[in-house]
């Protein structure tokens, strides 16, 4: 099977330590290595969704105001819940995150041991103990659950509804649950799109206590499901490139996906046809929120980088992962986050006209 001849030069290990400046073959600190633990980094996908959906949550709250108050809160008006709201939405979606990568990493750790891509991480190279871990995921999760407390009863509309602490073992279940998911079911990558996707429609109930279907579209719920949906077809396309370079371990070791199931060729084309869905969807997505050149701007750079994305998976250079899985992916959702913020902050204080 030529395909799988060129794919297994992908999950190759990383240049030796002997090639690095004495600089790079310095201890990490303790904080570097609990981020490096959790990939810290990785919080730029689900997180710029988080805050755009809070920036056109606190747009929609401002609609909802009676007229009287609306000229007073011009900044609810432009996308700005407030501090205190906007750093507990931020803390609910990074101890969310860590607790859900921590138990990853404390399921997965013999998996992880066997497979030769993933054998350095830190549980199984032993610099990290499983107590230490276990004790970052209880205390994150603990953290998570308190954060939604806190939103629920600083938040100005609905205020005191808990709302946000009642649904947060259902968000739990699934960002936890996803991890074993590989165990069983070829679709592992659905399950965890929709982990992802809980972090926008949180974001609009932490903001407005409820998810309100009527009035114009712009300023209804539709908005945060639509994103949702949007996040689920993203995370669903790129995980099974992501999937790739593990097949022969997945099947090797009867682990669940569609990579598995489909073989390579067939996922790499579900997954274009994915991507081509949520390209729609966010064209969708623009012209029932009202918005005009910028986001229209973006569309063609998030077009662009999965464009690329799927280019470079085909051609398989040696580092198409760490370019498609990583770098594409991260600017795609700060591009999508930065276009919602131009468009709510920016865009209304000097453009009234529209692209369509």
């Amino acid at each position: 099977m030529p395909l799988i001849k060129q794919l297994l030069p992908v999950a190759r290990k990383e240049k030796r330590a002997s090639n690095h400046s004495p600089e790079q073959n310095r201890p990490p600190s303790l904080l570097e290595k609990w981020a490096d633990f959790v990939k810290l980094s990785h919080t730029v996908f689900a997180l710029p969704f988080a805050m755009a959906a809070t920036v056109l949550a606190a747009r929609a709250a401002h609609a909802h105001l009676p007229e009287a108050e609306q000229t007073a809160r011009v900044a609810l008006e432009r996308g700005w819940p407030g501090w205190k709201l906007f750093g507990l939405i931020l803390i609910a979606m990074v101890t969310a995150r860590t607790c859900a990568m921590a138990f990853n990493r404390i399921v997965d750790r013999k998996f992880d041991a066997a497979n030769p891509r993933t054998r350095n991480r830190h549980l199984p190279a032993g610099t990290i103990s499983l107590a230490s871990a276990w004790t970052l995921c209880i205390l994150s999760g603990a953290l998570f659950v308190g954060s939604t407390y806190a939103i629920d009863m600083i938040r100005e509309v609905n205020q005191g509804r808990l709302i946000c602490l009642m649904l947060s073992p259902v968000t739990l279940l699934f960002i936890l649950g996803y991890s074993l998911t590989k165990r069983f079911t070829d679709f592992t990558h659905i399950v965890l799109g929709i982990a992802l996707a809980i972090s926008p429609v949180g974001a609009w109930l932490a903001v407005n206590g409820a998810l309100d279907f009527g009035g114009p579209l712009k300023y209804s719920a539709v908005i945060p499901g639509l994103l949702a949906l949007i996040v689920v077809l993203w995370l669903i396309g790129f995980d099974i490139i992501y999937a790739i370079q593990d097949f022969e371990f997945d099947r090797a070791h009867k682990l669940h996906s569609i990579v598995v199931r489909w073989g390579p060729d067939n996922s790499l084309n579900a997954s274009l046809l994915v991507h081509i869905v949520m390209v729609i969807l966010l064209v969708a997505f623009g012209l029932l929120a009202g918005f005009k050149m910028a986001y229209w701007i973006g569309m063609v750079v998030i077009t662009a980088c999965l464009g690329l994305e799927h280019w470079i998976a085909r051609k398989r250079s040696l580092d198409w992962v760490q370019k498609a899985f990583f770098n594409l992916n991260a600017i795609i959702s700060l591009v999508f986050m930065a276009m919602v913020v131009t468009e709510v902050s920016i865009v209304p204080r000097f453009i009234s006209w529209r692209l369509w």
